[in-house]
């Protein structure tokens, strides 16, 4: 189990990934319909263009949204093991919550929160 299996299960992932784009190519007929270029939003047709510019505020807000999702992807782990792991690990989760903590009051401050 060391650097032989890695090397392994890489090569394994390139073949199935290379694989079944080639199966894909090869079964699978393409067909050349002006229809397929369209965009295409809950059945309703598009009215001018389809490339319209959003506000940031969106993607600001699936950022937050992020961050703090993968805070509770860190705590889940360290809340299982708090026992075993003692003070030290306390300490670290307290700096990281207050960075993450920081970071939430410059989105606050500014206006990444307000919507619309």
């Amino acid at each position: 189990m060391g650097a032989s299996s890695l090397i392994v299960l890489i090569i394994a992932a390139i073949a199935f990934s290379a694989g079944g784009i080639a199966v894909a190519k090869i079964l699978v007929k393409g067909t050349k319909n002006p229809q397929k270029g369209q965009a295409y939003e809950c059945g309703i047709p598009t009215a001018g263009s389809s490339w319209n510019q959003f506000n940031i505020g969106y993607y600001l807000f699936a950022l937050i949204f992020l961050i703090f999702d993968v805070e509770l992807i860190f705590l889940y782990p360290w809340a299982v093991v708090v026992k075993k792991v003692g003070m030290g690990a306390l300490v670290e989760i307290i700096i990281f919550l207050f960075i993450l903590f920081m970071g939430f009051l410059y989105a606050h401050k500014k206006g990444a929160l307000k919507w619309m």
